[in-house]
C-alpha cells in the first residue's frame, strides 16, 4: 500500500485528549508496548482513558491465535499491556454489532462478540472494517495528563481512514511527517538511541 500521506491532513493544535482521537508517542519512548506507537483512545474522562494501539501487529494470525472462532484472514494486534489475555476490537459496522460503543461518526468499540462471529460467517467483516486486539492501553485518573505534560505524547484527530487505511508499520512515520516541522524531524531519530 505504501505510504498514505494523502488520505489525511494533521494540525496538533493543541489538542485534548478526548474519545476518539490518537495518542501518538514521542520518538524516543522506549517502552515495548509505547514505544513509536499511535493510540486510539476509545474513552477519556475524569475517571482515566482506554484505547488500543494500532499499529503493533504480532506474527501469528488471527485464528492461530483466537480459537472457537470462523476462519478469518486478518492480523491481530497488541493492543496494549492491560488484560492481555482478552479479545477486544474496533469496527465500522456500528449498530450491525449489537452493544457497540461509538467511538467517532464511524469508528465502534466492541459488541456482541457472536454478533462479530456471524459478520465474519455473512462476509460482512473485513480487513477494512475489522481491527482486533490482544490487551489494551489504559491511564488511570490524570495519569494520561501527566504524561502530556512531560510532552510523551501529542494529540491529534482520528478518522476510518487513519485506523483502516495505513499500512501499521509505517502509521507512526506517516503520521509525524503529516505534522510538518519538528515533528517530521522526529522520524530521523534512531528507535533505539543507544545504537546511535
Amino acid at each position: 500500500m505504501g505510504e498514505s500521506n494523502k488520505i489525511f491532513q494533521i494540525k496538533s493544535n493543541g489538542l485534548e485528549p478526548a474519545k476518539g482521537k490518537l495518542l501518538l508517542s514521542e520518538p524516543l519512548m522506549g517502552d515495548y508496548y509505547f514505544g513509536r506507537s499511535v493510540v486510539l483512545l476509545a474513552e477519556h474522562n475524569e475517571e482515566g482513558s482506554f484505547g488500543v494501539i494500532l499499529n503493533k501487529p504480532v506474527t501469528a494470525k488471527f485464528n492461530d491465535v483466537i480459537k472457537d472462532f470462523p476462519k478469518f484472514n486478518t492480523n491481530i494486534y497488541i493492543g496494549g499491556p492491560v488484560e492481555v489475555n482478552k479479545l477486544f476490537y474496533i469496527h465500522t459496522l456500528g449498530n450491525q454489532i449489537n452493544g457497540a460503543v461509538k467511538i467517532t461518526d464511524d469508528l465502534y468499540w466492541g459488541g456482541d462478540l457472536e454478533a462479530v462471529k456471524e459478520a465474519i460467517y455473512l462476509g460482512l467483516a473485513s480487513n477494512d472494517n475489522f481491527r482486533f486486539f490482544i490487551g489494551y492501553s489504559g491511564w488511570d485518573a490524570n495519569q494520561l495528563n501527566t504524561e502530556l505534560k512531560r510532552n510523551s505524547w501529542i494529540v491529534t484527530e482520528a478518522k476510518k481512514d487513519f485506523c483502516f487505511g495505513i499500512r501499521p508499520t509505517e502509521m507512526w512515520e506517516s503520521f509525524m511527517k503529516n505534522l510538518g516541522g519538528k515533528y517530521s524531524y522526529w522520524t530521523k531519530f534512531p528507535a533505539d538511541p543507544n545504537l546511535n
